[in-house]
């Protein structure tokens, strides 16, 4: 199910929410566009969208809040009892995001994002490579690489795919799946 707010004007930014396995009223997607753009459109521009995903399970509504501007993609995954509170905290972490690598993001998108940077207090963030590591990859299937990864005690693993010759990469997802990233041609 999707539900939109038709009432945005042209200096806001795109919200659209859906759910699954849960029914969400004209009320929150109102919401979520109201707290979205009150929140978000000092570092977006215009052309932003904002994707509100909401999931229940185990008595827990999980929010999903992806943000797409020039290029760049914001995500945060939260959870609460209240899809209100869910979302909320998945816009303090977005906001968490931006002003952890706003010299990384200004450099990328200066165009793209609002003067809205210019009252956040910047954190330095260093990043820094403390080993690197060469190995041969060797064809597998995924089954295969799932396998190598537990057995190494790992929540990632890097291999050849048998079947296709990419190389693609497993990894163990939060809620204990697994997924497997693969290159495609853009």
């Amino acid at each position: 199910m999707a539900v939109s707010a038709d009432e945005r004007n042209d200096k806001n930014m795109k919200v659209n929410v859906t759910a699954k396995k849960i029914q969400v009223s004209q009320a929150f997607a109102d919401y979520a566009q109201k707290k979205a753009n009150a929140k978000l459109d000092r570092f977006f521009s215009d052309d932003a969208e904002c994707k509100v995903t909401l999931n229940e399970q185990r008595n827990m509504i999980i929010a999903e809040v992806t943000v797409r501007a020039g290029g760049l993609i914001f995500r945060s995954e939260q959870s609460a009892q209240d899809k209100n509170d869910a979302f909320d905290a998945c816009i303090d972490r977005i906001i968490r995001q931006i002003r952890k690598n706003k010299t990384k993001v200004e450099k990328q998108l200066q165009q793209t994002f609002k003067e809205g940077f210019d009252d956040i207090v910047e954190e330095q963030v260093d990043f820094e490579v403390v080993k690197h590591k060469k190995f041969n990859l060797r064809p597998m299937s995924t089954d295969e690489a799932i396998l190598q990864m537990n057995m190494l005690g790992h929540t990632f693993f890097m291999y050849k795919n048998a079947d296709s010759g990419n190389v693609n990469v497993v990894y163990k997802r939060n809620d204990g799946n697994y997924a497997v990233l693969e290159p495609s041609e853009a």
